[in-house]
């Protein structure tokens, strides 16, 4: 039995783990390993019993875990693609679902180069599967199941707009008179909730949440649904930030949705419309505060990446509200984001004409550090061994840093991602100036013990980041690969 994620998966967890194991398989399982930590306090593991593999979640809130059960076994009841339940402890903090395999929209959608035809595809199976959520009759579903309210009412909206205040404004250090603020929030929930939303509300529909498996499409994460209006999820969806859809490509899918939404009911698109910009401006400002709350308070640099795009679409939103709008202030502290220097060194900045040439390496102790041929005497050396061996375990001892299943384990401990966001944070001021100055090499070295896996990743990771970053596409020696 081999078993991943040793830090992260304690011995009672897999203990409780085996017990609902043999509950349900008559059996312990076979082999475990720990999936990459989310934005949420879930964790999970793909685990083998006889050859076939399946997913475990541990959550301790157990009411938000009832209402996963509750609308899976509503939605698997009613044919639509959401994953299996299986089992739920006694307890109800573990269950067992159906595995979908790790394959995303949103990793999809990365892989085809951001092609428009796939995306516009895809995200029309998208919509098509989303409205059949939303119109399913609501007499029948027990809206007092959701967690941790029934409907996307006034009380939800001012949990998001504050969440966006404290999380992202405050920490960013973004000026704003707080009674001003609050009488835009209040203007604003008023809108909001004089729209019809006798609907089921997603609540986090976006691509990250929707699987592929089989060329299907897939959906999980509606455990925070509720009672709400149509154009939330649909704004979720399109102006998910990482996606970063073209403004056309938003309007065109909008359009798509009117025109699949009227076959359910009548809809007035003009008036949809006029009031989808206030959702989808309720919708960015929650994604904000988790911007902040999850990039600056907790160091999830990933989160951070998100935030040029999500400005973006703040900037595109706003276009669209109606001029008699009376949000003004709102809309001006919005505008004063981009000047905060929390904020600043996250936009994207035009990409200077650079000689700099970047040589990246990584290397196994054992057999000493590389020198620099450029006679410049070298550059960074961080050492991979501070984190958790990969090769170590029997599983990952013939793959590499760069095979997914090895990716997946380092970025299942939190501490690879504090180590990476601190690597950036360096190596960022050493480009910034390199570049500034006019030099034309830098050497970074990722070292752990065989060479094979964690410096591997590292150096992979940051290739991928200085392309981003910089548009700079840097040379990669893995000394101890073949």
């Amino acid at each position: 039995m081999a078993i991943s994620g040793s830090e992260l998966l304690i011995a009672d967890l897999l203990e409780k783990i085996n017990k609902e194991c043999i509950a349900y398989f008559n059996k312990k399982f076979d082999k475990i390993s720990s999936l990459p930590l989310s934005a949420s306090a879930r964790r999970y593991y793909r685990i083998y019993v006889d050859k076939k593999s399946y997913l475990v979640a541990y959550n301790s809130d157990i009411r938000e875990n009832e209402a996963f059960f509750y609308f899976t076994k509503l939605f698997y009841f009613n044919k639509l693609n959401v994953p299996q339940l299986f089992h739920t402890s006694e307890d109800k903090t573990i269950y067992i679902i159906e595995d979908l395999g790790n394959e995303t929209l949103y990793s999809s959608i990365v892989k085809s180069n951001f092609e428009p035809e796939f995306i516009l595809r895809n995200y029309k199976i998208a919509l098509n599967k989303l409205i059949q959520f939303q119109m399913l009759d609501t007499d029948k579903i027990d809206f007092e199941k959701c967690y941790p309210r029934e409907s996307f009412d006034y009380q939800s909206i001012l949990w998001d707009l504050n969440y966006f205040k404290y999380y992202f404004l405050k920490l960013v250090n973004v000026p704003f008179d707080e009674q001003l603020l609050e009488n835009d929030f209040n203007v604003l929930i008023k809108i909001i909730t004089d729209i019809k939303n006798n609907y089921f509300m997603f609540r986090d529909f976006q691509s990250r949440n929707i699987m592929i498996k089989d060329k299907e499409l897939y959906f999980i994460d509606y455990q925070g649904g509720r009672r709400g209006p149509l154009h939330y999820d649909v704004a979720s969806l399109l102006f998910d930030a990482k996606a970063n859809l073209t403004n056309g490509t938003k309007s065109y899918l909008l359009e798509y949705y009117l025109s699949i939404a009227g076959a359910y009911e009548t809809i007035d698109n003009e008036k949809f419309k006029s009031d989808y910009y206030y959702v989808a401006l309720i919708r960015l400002l929650q994604a904000f505060g988790a911007y902040g709350y999850r990039g600056y308070f907790e160091r999830k640099e990933h989160f951070l990446k998100s935030i040029p795009y999500a400005l973006n679409n703040l900037d595109f939103i706003i276009s669209k509200l109606r001029k008699e709008n009376s949000i003004t202030y709102l809309i001006e502290v919005i505008r004063k984001m981009k000047d905060s220097d929390d904020v600043a060194k996250f936009l994207f900045k035009e990409k200077k004409e650079t000689k700099l040439k970047i040589q990246l390496t990584s290397f196994s102790y054992k057999k000493g550090i590389p020198e620099d041929e450029t006679e410049n005497g070298g550059g960074f050396v961080f050492d991979c061994r501070c984190l958790y061996n990969p090769g170590r375990q029997e599983e990952f001892k013939k793959l590499c840093g760069k095979d997914q299943p090895v990716i997946d384990f380092l970025e299942s401990d939190s501490k690879v991602e504090h180590f990476k966001s601190n690597v950036f944070a360096l190596i960022d001021q050493a480009v910034d100036n390199y570049i500034e100055r006019g030099f034309d090499h830098l050497m970074i070295n990722f070292g752990c013990t065989g060479g094979q896996h964690r410096s591997v990743y590292f150096a992979e990771k940051t290739k991928a980041h200085l392309l981003e970053k910089y548009g700079i596409t840097a040379i990669v020696t893995h000394t101890n690969l073949p």
